[in-house]
């Protein structure tokens, strides 16, 4: 298993040998920093804790935590369950270092990210409802919802699709592929689109 941490930097596109198109997002990715171990004797399961960014003031009770593998400034921290504590056959301990050269061309990688915020809205935008017809006497009412419950049980059903806040969430991206490894400047070349904003943290496992 190979996991690392970035920064989404934006989009970008490349050609092929055929002079096709391929577009790109480009991740910032690593160095990171193994933060802590977790054993199954000790904490019944098996996990790296990575830290990945330079912060110009943390906790005193992050500074304590990140003593232990005798780093100073970390921004972010983030937990991969590993089964073997090893990345390409390589065993990880404290204060490790992890950075894109764990990758190469071609890998299948999966990434996790928060989504753009939508705000709160609609049910046409936020489920992809049709609206009501344009004509025959239909008047301020193009875009909603309609009827949301019945006669039982007097009440609107949970999970039933309304208006609200959109965006936000954890999404995962799966089969990505790594397209360029940069190894001087600590970038990712992935094919396609990633979740979430230009600098969104991003999870990535391959």
């Amino acid at each position: 298993m190979k996991f690392i941490l970035g920064l989404k930097l934006g989009m970008s596109q490349i050609f092929d040998e055929k002079g096709k198109v391929i577009p790109i997002t480009l991740i910032e990715a690593g160095p990171c920093f193994v933060t802590q171990i977790k054993t199954k004797e000790k904490d019944k399961y098996n996990s790296i804790q990575i830290g990945f960014g330079n912060a110009k003031k943390v906790s005193l009770a992050l500074k304590g935590h990140l003593k232990k593998a005798k780093i100073e400034k970390l921004v972010f921290l983030r937990e991969f369950k590993n089964e073997e504590l090893k990345i390409n056959d390589k065993e990880l301990k404290l204060g490790d270092k992890i950075d894109v050269s764990v990758f190469k061309e071609r890998d299948l990688i999966k990434v996790s990210g928060l989504s753009k915020g939508k705000g709160f809205q609609g049910v046409v935008k936020r489920w992809h409802f049709a609206g009501r017809p344009a004509t025959h006497g239909t008047k301020h009412e193009l875009r909603t919802p309609g009827s949301t419950g019945g006669r039982f049980p007097q009440r609107v059903i949970k999970g039933r699709k309304m208006p609200g806040r959109m965006g936000s969430e954890r999404v995962t991206v799966k089969n990505l592929k790594v397209m360029k490894v940069d190894l001087e400047n600590n970038v990712l070349a992935v094919k396609g689109a990633i979740p979430g904003a230009k600098g969104i943290l991003l999870e990535i496992r391959g």
